[in-house]
């Protein structure tokens, strides 16, 4: 048995996966988000680790005494800084935090190549930023770094003690040159960062260390079986579902949103904020396109209309079109670059329904990945068919509707809310070593397809027309806004 732990933003997720690949059990244990100010999102440590705990708990006790191997997947970009002992000296800064806008610009004029080193602009939601941010505004804090590791590196500190990440979350940092996968001096010198902060990088099969003999008493896990280094969320999705070579694709709907092509070269545009990293695997890259926001208005308006999500969705699937919704809670990377910007509907009226403003949110999930699509196009990448992972993917809705508008045609499989767990499972499974990695990432049999139907593209083309023109009436709104002009 190999087990595969996924630390998320809302939850940390836990799977059991047998020597033929099988997942034989799941279990799952809930996280919260902390805003201490506008733009600002933030998690503590012990949150992490308790729920890690508690969801390895969730597995059968006779399930974990037959695992052979742990493998790691979690949220990327997270600030996890730690003193000399190894402690937290605050919250981590997560992935969709905004306030180091001003940081990426200053590690850009210290560093106008840090775009083509790293594979993307720096951006708020990464790490280096955030560093540079702390020694700023925080300097007492930023004085007691004496390490820095991305979120899953933290939980496997916690499992075998050693200070170690893989390429995918190294290159999700800002500090990674991801196409000679290295540390960059240079984007350390631009953040504030001191490279003796920065843990080793090994690919993500590789151990990081032996499993704790007073850890695995307190989990009723075997003492001393290797930890695998495990990927970014992305990366062990995509090891997940067998996407480790050139073409291979899938589109990921959890909290944020992704699509992501396997290339078998380091292949940046910076111009479209595609995400260039190096993969967790030998050998490969990938190109990513990150929405800030994924499935995460589908929750935000049930919560706001305190209604279940699947009864909105399917008031949503007989509602006639009618708003507009910008998705933009957080603001948005691929393909805007925007941390400032909002979420907002546009085009209420008196008939305006629940049922109708979920189909909006709906229509704008699916148009965001339009524009990702649109992204990867202009960088000669077009996949012929994707992959579904993520918990959004349960909605026939929300992935038909997705499919209609790329134009593209998606496949969803029975492992596909399991995810970046069953790959961090497979990595798992790859550092206890003796088996074909060939064997092991295979790409899962697909339950559903979802067709494009060129009648609903049509019928959504104009609709897409409008949501791309209401993202800079909506930017123009919030300029002014700041601005503080008076009428």
């Amino acid at each position: 048995m190999y087990l595969g732990i996924d630390l998320g933003t809302s939850a940390v997720k836990a799977c059991v996966m047998d020597a033929s690949g099988a997942v034989v059990a799941s279990a799952s244990a809930g996280l919260t988000v902390q805003h201490p100010f506008d733009g600002a999102s933030e998690q503590d440590c012990a949150d992490w680790w308790a729920a890690t705990c508690a969801a390895i708990g969730g597995i059968a006790p006779d399930l974990r005494g037959q695992v052979r191997a742990i493998g790691l997947s979690g949220q990327m970009h997270g600030a996890v800084v730690l003193d000399a002992d190894h402690h937290p000296i605050r919250p981590v800064i997560l992935w969709n935090d905004a306030r180091a806008e001003a940081e990426c610009a200053a590690m850009l004029d210290a560093e106008p190549e840090a775009g083509q080193i790293g594979g993307v602009p720096p951006m708020p939601g990464f790490t280096a930023p955030k560093i540079l941010w702390l020694s700023r505004h925080e300097p007492a804090a930023h004085a007691r770094i004496a390490h820095v590791l991305l979120p899953k590196d933290y939980i496997g500190l916690r499992l075998h003690g050693t200070l170690v990440t893989d390429p995918t979350d190294a290159s999700g940092s800002a500090w990674y040159d991801s196409g000679a996968r290295c540390w960059s001096a240079a984007l350390c010198k631009a953040s504030a960062t001191d490279p003796a902060w920065l843990p080793e990088v090994r690919h993500g099969s590789e151990i990081g260390g032996l499993l704790r003999a007073a850890v695995a008493k307190e989990l009723g896990l075997p003492a001393s079986i290797p930890v695998a280094v495990g990927a970014g969320d992305a990366a062990a999705g995509a090891v997940g579902i067998g996407a480790v070579a050139d073409g291979d694709g899938f589109l990921s709907l959890g909290t944020s949103g992704q699509l992501f092509v396997t290339t078998g070269a380091h292949r940046p545009n910076l111009e479209r904020r595609i995400h260039a990293y190096a993969h967790t695997v030998p050998g490969q890259w990938f190109q990513m396109a990150a929405m800030l926001n994924g499935a995460r208005p589908l929750a935000w308006l049930a919560g706001l209309l305190n209604r279940p999500i699947v009864e909105l969705l399917a008031e949503a699937q007989g509602a006639a079109p009618g708003p507009l919704f910008l998705p933009y809670l957080t603001g948005e990377r691929t393909p805007h670059g925007d941390s400032d910007i909002r979420a907002g509907f546009a085009l209420l009226g008196e008939t305006t329904t629940h049922g109708s403003l979920m189909r909006a949110v709906v229509e704008a999930v699916a148009f965001s990945f339009a524009d990702a699509m649109a992204a990867l196009e202009a960088t000669g990448t077009r996949p012929e068919a994707l992959l579904a992972i993520g918990g959004g993917t349960r909605s026939d809705l929300v992935v038909q509707t997705i499919a209609d508008v790329i134009g593209c045609k998606i496949g969803r499989s029975e492992a596909a809310d399991v995810g970046p767990a069953l790959g961090a499972a497979r990595l798992a499974c790859l550092a206890e070593g003796g088996v074909d990695p060939a064997q092991v990432m295979t790409k899962p049999e697909v339950r559903h397809w979802f067709t494009p139907s060129p009648g609903a593209a049509e019928a959504l083309a104009q609709r897409l027309a409008a949501y791309r023109a209401l993202y800079p009436a909506l930017a123009g709104v919030q300029a002014v806004l700041r601005a503080g002009v008076r009428a």
